[in-house]
């Protein structure tokens, strides 16, 4: 590749390593590292330069993940290097120097790993800055003095061992490597492939392991270091403990610690000497802030993994004292019941909130992929064009129903009508006071159509029979729809038509205007043929499409007070009327939105426009 090009081109989203490792699971990616919305994983990528590794190769990864263990390794063996220096001169020295040897090659390594850019979210592949940006960051001198294994260079250009302490205390550099650890569960905390909850708890016991090790450790080392032996908190209990097996000693530290944590306190093994006390009373201290994270972490695990639960048990007890509080029917409560537990139980498919948050393009395809086949399968939009249906399904509504519940109540205003996606429901009226099932509607069927495509009260309750889902279309959104889609709107007009024709008889007879119109269409289509006869149909069904608007009993300047949604009348007057049946006064004047006076005809009025009666 050339040399001339730009270093500082390349997002994060579009790049992959020489090494050809691609990101292959977003999950796993950095934080600092997320590409933008919308970007396609590993197609169409562009490659680093030449000899660069991308911090988000997979092998890279593998990499760092080998390192994690190794850091394990380190955080035991320096404290207790430390504490035992027969250890640090015998079988874990070799060991050491591998260890040691891996982490100089990962020093050698991050010389040629790309880096993002803060200020401009850029991966930055150019080696002199790479090189430049890593010699000058405090890591590369703490890498550096973490690495030398010092004691064989000692030994090396002096020809002798040196088992003094300071050794012991310069292999405790290698404790900076931890700070890999903390990176590590950060990475997994953010990486939905893992649990969240086991992720915080093995990080949890992770610190207070080595907290327990690190104490035990230091505190074996005062001991061995205080001029008198059996006046330490070991020598008192142990003879020579200084020549017995390295596995008595680290036993007796670690239960002295454990104990001491754990605020148990037997008293079999206590301090002797000031310096013990002293670094008892700083451990103690120190356990009082270890216990309260830990007591904190796992109370928020807990209360996280069933903060669900109560919010269901705080809901439910709203609904039943509300109930109790108005007297509510037993089986409006159920109903009131049934729906809350539903919508809990049903969280995880919905989640509302979480889709909410997305950009209206995504939020439009995740519809367009559940709900497209759904709305083709319908009678009503039967051979419609694709961007119509593109349209409608970007703004529709999931929704689960329970057993039992009323979905369309008999004689409400249509604001809506629901597609069934599974399940099935009821469609019911009213005779006499009694209930009569008059047909049972399963998926891709509709209903609440009628009322919306004839702005009437909807002539039926529908109730759904088995927990079902549906999906739902604002009429307000449709009517505009068809607005702007004129063609579709008269094919959707004549599938309605064909539609009402094969209703059965009992259901007709619940809705007179549908049967004075086929009565008509049929008369019609006895005199008429062809186009003419198609165009007359869809006429007629258009005319009778009243105008639905919002009127209020306030003056505009009085703030946003809900209004009443009615059918547009045909004459001035009658609006006065509806408005006097509405708010119980009569007005004289109609004001619109910004105050000004309505001196027009009705019909330049539009779908829920809003006109204020004073």
């Amino acid at each position: 590749m050339s040399s001339t090009r730009s270093p500082v081109t390349r997002s994060p989203a579009s790049l992959r390593g020489q090494s050809g490792g691609e990101i292959r699971n977003i999950a796993s990616v950095s934080s600092s590292l997320l590409p933008a919305f919308g970007t396609v994983m590993g197609e169409g990528t562009l490659k680093l330069k030449r000899y660069v590794i991308a911090p988000y190769d997979r092998r890279y990864r593998i990499w760092q993940t080998f390192l994690v263990i190794l850091v394990v390794y380190s955080a035991w063996s320096s404290p207790f290097e430390l504490a035992f220096k027969k250890a640090a001169s015998g079988g874990l020295l070799p060991v050491d120097l591998l260890v040691d040897a891996f982490f100089a090659i990962d020093i050698l390594l991050t010389f040629f790993v790309a880096y993002l850019d803060k200020t401009t979210y850029l991966l930055i592949d150019h080696h002199n800055k790479i090189a430049f940006r890593y010699v000058t960051h405090l890591g590369f001198p703490m890498d550096v003095a973490s690495t030398i294994p010092f004691q064989p260079i000692y030994q090396f250009f002096n020809g002798k061992k040196q088992e003094g302490d300071i050794f012991g205390f310069l292999n405790l550099l290698r404790l900076w490597r931890l700070r890999r650890v903390s990176k590590f569960f950060s990475r997994l905390e953010k990486d939905t492939r893992f649990s969240y909850f086991w992720t915080r708890f093995c990080k949890i016991v992770s610190v207070t392991l080595f907290a327990v090790h690190s104490a035990g450790c230091f505190y074996y080392w005062l001991a061995t270091h205080y001029h008198t032996a059996e006046n330490t908190w070991i020598g008192s209990n142990v003879t020579s403990f200084q020549e017995r097996s390295i596995s008595l000693g680290y036993t007796y530290s670690m239960y002295w610690s454990v104990v001491t944590l754990t605020t148990v306190g037997y008293g079999d093994l206590h301090a002797h000497n000031t310096g013990e006390k002293v670094f008892a009373i700083f451990y103690m201290l120190f356990n009082i802030g270890l216990t309260a994270y830990l007591i904190g972490n796992m109370t928020n695990l807990v209360v996280h993994s069933v903060a669900r639960t109560f919010a269901m048990r705080d809901a439910i007890n709203e609904i039943l004292r509300y109930a109790r509080k108005n007297r509510l029917p037993e089986g409006i409560k159920e109903q009131m019941l049934a729906h809350l537990t539903l919508r809990f139980k049903t969280a995880e498919l919905q989640q509302e909130e979480v889709i909410e948050d997305l950009p209206k393009a995504i939020r439009s395809s995740i519809a367009q992929h559940l709900f497209h086949t759904t709305l083709q399968n319908t009678y009503l939009f039967k051979g419609v064009s694709e961007d119509f249906l593109v349209q409608l399904v970007s703004e529709i509504k999931a929704e689960y129903f329970p057993p039992k519940v009323d979905i369309v109540i008999q004689n409400e205003i249509p604001t809506d009508f629901y597609i069934i996606v599974s399940g099935a429901v009821e469609v019911v009226t009213y005779k006499n006071g009694t209930e009569q099932v008059l047909s049972k509607l399963e998926s891709p069927e509709l209903f609440g159509e009628i009322g919306v495509i004839f702005n009437t009260p909807q002539p039926f309750t529908v109730r759904s029979k088995r927990l079902s889902q549906v999906v739902r279309i604002s009429h307000h959104h449709f009517k505009q729809l068809l607005q702007l889609f004129n063609t579709d709107g008269k094919l959707i007009l004549s599938n309605f038509l064909q539609h009402l024709k094969g209703i059965e008889k009992e259901e007709l007879q619940e809705i007179p205007l549908i049967s004075e119109l086929l009565s008509d269409l049929n008369s019609e289509e006895q005199n008429h043929q062809g186009l003419r006869q198609e165009g007359t149909r869809i006429r007629r069904v258009s005319a009778t499409f009243p105008t639905r608007i919002i009127i209020h009993a306030h003056h505009p300047n009085e703030g946003e007070i809900a209004g009443k949604l009615i059918h547009l009348p045909e004459s001035v007057e009658g609006l006065l009327t509806i408005a006097e049946k509405k708010f119980g006064k009569r007005g004289s004047m109609i004001l619109m939105a910004d105050g000004s006076q309505w001196k027009k005809d009705l019909g330049a009025l539009r779908e829920n426009d809003h006109l204020y009666i004073v």
